[in-house]
């Protein structure tokens, strides 16, 4: 059973991402390390022994569609209401509203627990935060002063409504539309497809925001506005009035996170209210509705993030606990007579460090990202505008590496398993299947790519990502000078790293200068491997020298060691794919044809 890692993640917040030093000189008020410590404990308590159980449960019975209604595995709607009568849902909003205004580190950090927990589960909340987010950032005094409350408290939730059978990432070629009314508000019209629990039994009301398009509006992307659809309408005294014409047509039946209810949304098609359309009201501006919904899908992205973080960890715990008690053959000077524990062989030992140094980065990365974000907002000027452009830089790598990695690292857990791992009781597949929509949802990491490769790189000119990988060489160069034994060649192995990840950057930069557009994104995927493996590498030995420093390091040192020794080596095949593939690829277009 999953049991939360409440202590490495607080390792990795403080000492890795840097909430220690944020605290210390006070930047988050009066925000105290025990209060930290007090909020991560409980969180843990919570997912393991809470949430956990319930998570097998869901995953065996999904979510069901029953004459119009959609309900939840047994138990969740309990378990929902425990979980934000806890306050969970508010942990980073504004106090105004009943939120509590904390770190986003500490609700990226909680959201890890809830994820490893139930990630079916913990979609609900992911999206309410979402939304809860946009509206603050872009709604109306009216919308905020009618709907926040209820939203930040967890009694109402939140949708994001972008995709449509024909539309999925080309965001721009949807045919939602809405009509203006005369009281205001507008009239929506539309389907849209896999809204995360766009129905459901656990909360009195669901509030979504909806992209559409007035008929005046401007052909693409420029063309999109943003609308608020509940669910209930709400009278002004705040009590919830006539249903409004919005319904769920179906629910997916998916290869994985099964509690979770994927539907399809239809607006606007007369079940109720008086058929003249779904009622809605304009978020920000009309006609700049994608602007305002990328407030909700950035901080997103991190959420995804830390889902393949969440998983990775889940499926290491069990595969390990499983490799300590799964006897088989006889380890390498080996004894006795009795078959030994496999995680005493070799292949095994390797497969399960490759875990954890993959689980470890992922985390590590996403805290980071987390980190630059809160800096971003406790700053000003030139100061704030570094953490944006760090901030930016990193959501690419922290949605795609670490979602990857949840994919890779649940798929190795089943391998320890062997073919107990392939059978469903042993719950080792879940995690695989689970795993599996990550890399795909919040735009899907070859679009993290590209983001990464055209926009990202060259924010300041090429300044933010050169100052950001002169910050990795620097950690290298602490263990190269610390010159303990017990790191091995992880000096030297970092530093190739880096060395390639300087090369690959400075290629991709210039080829964009050069008008080499295609050249770029024909390495882009390998470069964001390339990315995330070098920060792995590099976050690993950052967090080995806090603890060697005060001689509790041994096992990160061991670990940090390994993933240098042992995985940072494919850079150099990165970096070649990124600088010499693009004419393979080009050329091997007929073999497509």
């Amino acid at each position: 059973m999953y049991k939360a890692p409440v202590e490495e993640i607080a390792f990795t917040l403080n000492h890795v991402a840097g909430l220690a030093d944020a605290l210390e000189i006070g930047r988050f008020g009066d925000l105290s390390p025990d209060l930290v410590d007090a909020i991560l404990a409980e969180a843990g308590r919570f997912a393991s022994d809470e949430m956990a159980p319930l998570g097998d449960i869901g995953d065996r019975q999904g979510a069901r569609l029953e004459d119009g209604v959609v309900k939840t595995p047994d138990g969740w709607p309990q378990l929902y209401r425990q979980w934000r009568e806890g306050g969970w849902n508010g942990l980073t909003a504004p106090e105004a509203f009943g939120g509590q205004a904390l770190p986003h580190m500490l609700n990226v950090a909680t959201l890890e627990m809830w994820n490893s927990a139930s990630m079916a589960f913990a979609l609900a909340p992911t999206l309410t935060m979402g939304a809860i987010e946009a509206l603050v950032a872009h709604g109306s005094d009216t919308l905020k002063a009618t709907y926040l409350e209820k939203m930040v408290s967890g009694e109402w939730t939140g949708t994001m409504n972008l995709t449509e059978p024909h539309a999925g990432s080309d965001v721009g070629a949807l045919k939602s539309r809405a009509e203006r009314h005369a009281d205001g508000s507008y009239r929506v019209f539309g389907q849209k497809i896999y809204i995360t629990w766009g129905e459901h039994d656990a909360a009195d009301n669901i509030i979504h925001l909806v992209l559409a398009r007035l008929p005046d509006a401007p052909a693409g992307t420029r063309g999109i506005s943003l609308f608020l659809v509940p669910k209930f309408l709400v009278a002004d005294d705040g009590s919830l009035g006539e249903r409004n014409d919005v319904i769920c047509h179906s629910i997916e039946h998916k290869l994985g996170i099964h509690g979770s209810p994927t539907c399809t949304m239809i607006y606007g098609d007369g079940k109720f209210g008086d058929g003249t359309g779904a009622i809605g009201y304009l978020i920000g501006e009309e006609n700049q509705g994608l602007a305002c919904m990328f407030t909700m899908m950035n901080n997103a992205r991190l959420a995804v993030g830390m889902q393949g973080v969440a998983i990775a960890e889940a499926a290491t715990q069990k595969a390990v606990a499983y490799a300590s008690d799964r006897t088989q053959g006889r380890a390498p000077g080996s004894t006795g007579p009795q078959m030994s524990p496999i995680i005493q062989h070799p292949d095994i030992i390797r497969t399960l460090l490759t875990m954890k140094a993959l689980t470890q980065g992922s985390r590590a990365i996403c805290f980071a990202c987390a980190h630059a974000i809160d800096m971003s907002h406790y700053l000003e000027g030139d100061q704030a505008t570094h953490w944006v452009e760090r901030a930016a830089l990193l959501t690419p790598i922290a949605k795609s590496f670490a979602t990857d990695c949840g994919v890779d690292v649940a798929s190795l857990g089943i391998q320890v398993h062997g073919g107990m791992g392939y059978i469903e009781e042993t719950g080792a597949a879940r995690y695989l299947r689970d795993a599996r929509i990550a890399p795909i949802y919040e735009g899907t990491n070859g679009i993290q790519a590209i983001d990464l490769v055209l926009r990202k790189l060259p924010l300041s000119k090429g300044a933010q990502v050169r100052t950001f990988i002169g910050e990795l060489r620097d950690i290298a160069q602490r263990v190269e000078s610390l010159n303990a034994s017990g790191f091995g060649s992880t000096a030297e192995r970092l530093t190739a790293s880096i060395d390639d990840l300087q090369a690959s950057t400075d290629w991709l930069l210039e080829a964009q200068a050069t008008g080499r557009v295609a050249q770029a994104l024909a390495g882009a995927t390998p470069y964001q491997r390339l990315f995330g493996l070098v920060l792995t590498g590099a976050y690993l030995a950052k967090g080995a020298l806090v603890a060697s420093e005060d001689g509790s390091g041994e096992k990160r040192v061991s670990l940090c060691r390994f993933a240098a020794e042992n995985m940072l080596s494919e850079t150099a095949a990165l970096k070649d794919r990124v600088i010499a593939g693009a004419e393979s690829l080009e050329a091997a277009r007929i073999v497509l044809a």
